[in-house]
């Protein structure tokens, strides 16, 4: 049962610990009035929360929170909201004055304006603090300056009890108050959904509570166009690099609730959207575009700026690389491609098949090429034959993926060093990508593996930094799924016809008793894998609803797994599903794959948000974070939780990261992760949830991409007819998006 709020009113005797970039105070107050149990033996409370900077020693402030025991600290109180109170007596606003929370006022100064003002110091100060020049002893240049401080003071205390007014709490609107500074007040009256476009960690649905406490219509202007751009931003979410007009406009509509029918004379719901869809335009927030529908019928498509100035210029840098005569490899053209492949034979006993020798031919040869094919059939190979033809010609060459996980997989797989793209391209959170037009790569030759997992945004910035004489390799699996963020870019550059292809088919990694590889084509073919339970490798256990489902996943991993085959649960075992909600969903396996695993057993936990974070936790980075090295997909295990600095310790392979509370976030638990999250990565062991109730998302290259993240085992668990559901729906998710017309059309 939650704590009931409580007030408690004191004055702040001293200040401990106070984290500048977050907030986070811990502060000693002597209570008005204390009951037993509530202070020390010097008659002080340890109070601890998110406060602004002005909040300073001296200061009588009423806080609102609960008491909490702390396992080190003893008893504490947590305050969710601090107001500052006028201080009751000379004695009070004396050690207020002095206690350097206003800037050009210490002790004597605060002795000489009180002497002056007397009871009515607050008044004066606040009302008309340009008086402080009255009090003898203070020259007029500094009076103006205390003025000026006061005024500042004032502000920022009058923002936060406005904003905490809103309901919102002291963490955000301490970040509200750093970005508007004294103009906070006015900014969020005149329009909250700014704050959505301003400030990190605050999106649509927060800034439309605050202009619902502010009185805003539900059909304001303001709320409009910021539900167009929530709309855009939700569309980009589902992989969309632009939405079509007519979507937009149903989409904006459910999620702001608008009704068809207009509640007065300003027009019709349809029409007021088409208006803020034209003021976003005539800001450039938005553009219109007309693109070619399926059907080939030019429709209006609406892009965020930043997307269609990405896809065009994609679709250039593209061009202009490919018809540019000049290639950074001109002497492979003369190359003794039959020498070559003779002494790969003799001296690293690779025999290639003529598609294969083909291939690494046209890597050469051709300024943009791509090469795919599913597992087992030899991408690797020809990627390592490549890089051999690359230091046969001594040419320089970058070996990079999307993520850091990929990346790793990539140099143990061609013993060469790779990284993440936004590593080779110089990728820092101050000032993004640093590689450009305007310092280009120095390579003759970038190879780009698990290609599949490049989105609209990635892709530009490489080309970006592609010199145009240089050559570009592609490397990955066209049926997987698509990149989480937008776009379809691998499936698109070849749809395009800008690159050279090669498509490998023939399965060479294979053996009579391994099915991980004939059953992911099998999949892929769109024939049922076999799920007869007859290999040592690849098997199937029935499970009628997604409640019994979840009861089998949690006993295989936690038990069965690690007696039959060795797998450590935490770190060899990783369960995949399909659908977030549910029995059989990622939340619900998360919550119970916890419990299993790493149950409470005295061990430090601290709730954030909705999610218990426990020691020994296994978790996943959700976005990528080049400040801390870490990137989206990365697991990791909490090593530890450091409650008076308000951090998490988190060990990702053997580097200890620090995460503060408010950054905790970004972390989800990993017992159980979504399919498109897996992408990039191999286990040794694969377990999914499959069953009827995840149509929505049953799909062939889901279900084929996470066979595919299996080395040595892979377990179904659930009913053969949702196997079925998802081998028969070959419909991959449509992703608008015209790259791959502005290729084949030239179209800018």
């Amino acid at each position: 049962m939650a704590s009931e709020i409580e007030i408690f009113e004191g004055v702040i005797e001293r200040i401990t610990y106070y984290n500048e970039a977050s907030g986070y105070t811990v502060l000693r107050l002597k209570p008005h009035r204390a009951l037993p149990g509530q202070v020390g033996r010097d008659g002080l409370a340890t109070v601890v929360g998110i406060f602004p900077r002005s909040l300073r020693e001296g200061a009588e402030v009423r806080f609102s929170g609960t008491w909490v025991i702390h396992s080190e600290y003893g008893k504490q109180f947590k305050a969710e909201s601090a107001e500052e109170t006028v201080p009751e007596s000379l004695e009070g606003l004396l050690r207020y004055l002095s206690s350097g929370a206003i800037r050009g006022i210490g002790k004597a100064t605060a002795k000489k304006i009180i002497d002056h003002f007397g009871e009515k110091t607050f008044e004066i100060l606040s009302k008309a603090p340009h008086r402080v020049k009255e009090v003898p002893g203070i020259a007029e240049h500094r009076a103006e300056l205390i003025a000026q401080a006061w005024q500042e003071h004032t502000a920022e205390r009058e923002a936060m009890i406005f904003l905490q007014g809103l309901g919102i709490g002291n963490r955000l609107a301490f970040k509200i108050y750093k970005t508007y500074g004294p103009h906070t007040v006015a900014t969020v009256r005149a329009n909250p959904y700014q704050l959505a476009r301003d400030i990190q960690g605050i999106g649509f649905r927060t800034a439309d509570q605050i202009a619902h406490g502010l009185g805003i219509a539900p059909d304001s202007p303001y709320r409009i166009q910021a539900g167009i751009l929530y709309a855009l931003e939700t569309l980009t979410s589902e992989g969309h690099v632009y939405a079509p007009r007519a979507l937009l406009v149903e989409t904006v509509k459910q999620l702001l609730a608008l009704p068809d029918s207009a509640q007065d004379g300003q027009g019709s719901i349809n029409a007021r959207i088409d208006e803020a869809i034209r003021a976003l335009a005539s800001e450039s927030e938005i553009i219109p575009q007309r693109v070619p529908s399926d059907d080939d019928e030019l429709i209006e498509a609406i892009y965020a700026r930043p997307l269609l100035l990405s896809e065009r210029g994609t679709a250039k840098r593209l061009l202009e690389m490919r018809d540019l005569p000049l290639s950074r490899l001109r002497r492979a053209q003369s190359m003794a491609w039959a020498r070559f492949f003779s002494v790969l034979q003799s001296e690293d006993r690779v025999v290639l098949t003529a598609q294969q020798q083909a291939a690494v031919r046209a890597a050469l040869t051709h300024k943009i090429s791509i090469l795919t094919g599913g597992p087992g059939t030899g991408k690797t190979t020809t990627l390592r034959a490549v890089i051999r033809a690359l230091e046969w010609n001594n040419a320089r060459y970058a070996l990079a993926s999307p993520t850091g996980r990929a990346a790793k997989r990539l140099s143990e797989a061609t013993g060469r060093p790779a990284q993440t793209i936004h590593r080779l391209l110089g990728y820092t959170p101050e000032e993004g990508f640093t590689r450009g037009e305007h310092e280009p790569l120095d390579v003759d030759m970038l190879i780009i593996d698990e290609a599949s997992m490049l989105d609209q945004i990635l892709i530009y910035n490489v080309m970006k930094a592609m010199p145009p004489d240089a050559h570009l390799l592609l490397v990955g699996d066209v049926d997987q799924l698509p990149s989480v963020g937008p776009g379809d870019v691998l499936r698109d550059l070849i749809n395009g016809n800008i690159a050279h292809v090669t498509r490998l088919e023939a399965i060479f990694r294979q053996s009579s008793d391994s099915q991980i590889i004939l059953n992911a084509h099998r999949i892929n073919r769109g024939e049922m894998p076999q799920l007869d339970n007859s290999s040592s490798d690849f098997f199937m256990f029935h499970a009628e609803t997604p409640e019994a489902a979840a009861d089998l996943v949690v006993e295989i991993v936690q038990k069965r797994i690690p007696s039959k085959f060795g797998f450590d649960p935490m770190t060899e075992i990783q369960v995949l599903s399909p659908m977030y909600r549910g029995a059989a969903g990622i939340q619900m396996l998360n919550e119970r794959l916890q419990a299993a695993l790493n149950p409470q057993r005295n061990r430090a936990e601290k709730k954030l948000g909705n999610v218990v974070y426990r020691v020994g936790d296994k978790v996943l980075q959700t976005r990528n974070n080049y400040e801390k090295e870490v990137f989206n997909g990365d697991i990791g295990i909490i090593q530890a939780i450091d409650f008076t600095a308000q951090k998490l310790h988190v060990v990702f392979d053997d580097r200890e990261v620090e995460y503060d509370w408010d950054e905790a976030g970004d972390l989800l638990h990993a017992y159980a992760v979504s399919v498109h999250r897996s992408q990039g990565s191999e286990y040794p062991a694969v377990v999914m949830p499959i069953v009827p109730q995840h149509y929505m998302l049953l799909q062939r290259n889901l279900l084929y991409t996470a066979v595919t993240r299996a080395r040595h085992l892979v377990v179904l668990v659930g009913m053969k007819r949702a196997v079925a559901m998802a081998v028969n729906n070959d419909q991959v998710a449509r992703r608008y998006t015209a790259l791959a017309w502005r290729l084949q059309s030239k179209t800018l």
